[in-house]
């Protein structure tokens, strides 16, 4: 990943967000988005750092490898990376459907990010993986989707790996209470364990009802 997308889209990175989501597909838990501001000064550093340190789709990169950029993230200043992270809730997945959750969680990220903002920043563009986007009213900013955002934009990878981690660690703390599942290995994904498990066991108050194998798995019982 590196800042060529940036200039040949001719963009300035120092006045842009990327906003990712996770979570829209698995049958249990929340979904997750971040939204993620890095410095040119900063990107550069981390392109040069590339061999050591990978920055793409965080579905490409390995839990460890993933871990280890929070790390070095954690390191830097906050005049050079800042990230917001938002969530909807299961009960709000199925209240509103995952597509219109997914929209409340970016929104939520970019207004968290927001609060870490200085006056002196201006964000001109909001970046989005995929092809639809909510509207931001806290921000005077245009909005751009790009499909295939998560493996073109560093902003936006960015952002998929700090939600993966921020999600994968609320199904892994869940799983201690629920073992019977699998969420410490499918993080809540419809795996063959963990629909046989929901036939056994019934659903917890995790389960996403509005989803076909959870709500036929209700229907049935």
């Amino acid at each position: 990943m590196t800042l060529q997308w940036f200039h040949n889209n001719n963009i300035n990175i120092n006045s842009t967000i990327g906003i990712d989501e996770v979570g829209r597909g698995p049958l249990a838990g929340p979904v997750v988005s971040a939204a993620v501001w890095i410095s040119e000064e900063l990107a550069k550093t981390l392109e040069s750092q590339s061999k050591s340190m990978s920055v793409r789709d965080s579905k490409k990169l390995s839990h460890k490898q993933r871990q280890k950029l929070l790390e070095w993230i954690g390191k830097q200043s906050a005049d050079s990376i800042k990230y917001g992270i938002g969530v909807a809730s299961v009960q709000e997945i199925d209240e509103v459907n995952i597509l219109q959750a997914t929209m409340l969680s970016m929104k939520r990220a970019c207004n968290n990010l927001k609060q870490l903002w200085a006056s002196k920043n201006e964000i001109q563009l909001i970046l989005i993986d995929g092809n639809a986007a909510p509207s931001f009213s806290d921000f005077s900013a245009n909005i751009k989707t790009v499909v295939k955002g998560d493996s073109l934009v560093l902003s936006i990878s960015l952002a998929s790996i700090i939600a993966k981690e921020y999600r994968d660690a609320i199904m892994f703390d869940l799983a201690k209470s629920f073992p019977q599942y699998g969420w410490q290995t499918n993080v809540g994904y419809g795996t063959k364990a963990h629909l046989d498990a929901i036939k056994d066991f019934g659903i917890t108050q995790y389960h996403r009802k509005s989803f076909a194998p959870v709500r036929d798995s209700v229907n049935l019982k």
